[in-house]
């Protein structure tokens, strides 16, 4: 039991909650790049995102995991992405720390997810059983390369509209 409730819906709340996280983050990437600002979208992601992360402690272990590290990572970007968005209004290089923050709170998000795929999918299982393997390298350098790519597409459409469009 987890908060009172067993480790299976536990499980299934945290899941569904990074799953809205992700879809919601890359929506709100997509805005971005086109110079967009999709507030309820953002505030969708970053509730079910910090909830996500923040649960991920919840679960039991007996020693500091990986997936621990990458939560503590997310967790500090995804502060800094609220600080922009509604203490600093986007302000001068707000603005971009918003945009890089989305995307990068976004990408640990399916960095995990990669991870857990390989993890309980047998045939990813097979090809992948440490996570060591190329198979688990090569789909993470993909995911890596994509994240970069909308990253610099949002930056860039981001803080475009910054000077097309007033706050």
């Amino acid at each position: 039991m987890i908060l009172g409730i067993s480790i299976a819906t536990y499980t299934l709340i945290h899941v569904g909650l990074s799953l809205v996280g992700i879809v919601a983050g890359l929506v709100v990437a997509g805005g971005l790049a086109t110079g967009t600002r999709l507030d309820r979208w953002a505030a969708v992601f970053l509730v079910t995102t910090v909830l996500a992360n923040a649960g991920g402690f919840g679960f039991p272990f007996v020693k500091f995991l990986p997936s621990h590290a990458v939560g503590i990572v997310s967790l500090v970007v995804l502060a800094a992405v609220i600080v922009a968005h509604y203490v600093k209004h986007f302000a001068g290089r707000w603005r971009a720390t918003y945009a890089v923050g989305v995307v990068l709170a976004t990408y640990l998000n399916v960095f995990v997810l990669v991870a857990q795929l390989f993890k309980r999918i047998p045939v990813l299982f097979l090809a992948a059983p440490t996570q060591s393997e190329p198979p688990f390298a090569l789909t993470q350098g993909l995911v890596l390369l994509l994240f970069v790519w909308l990253g610099v597409a949002a930056v860039k459409g981001w803080v475009r509209a910054n000077y097309l469009t007033p706050d």
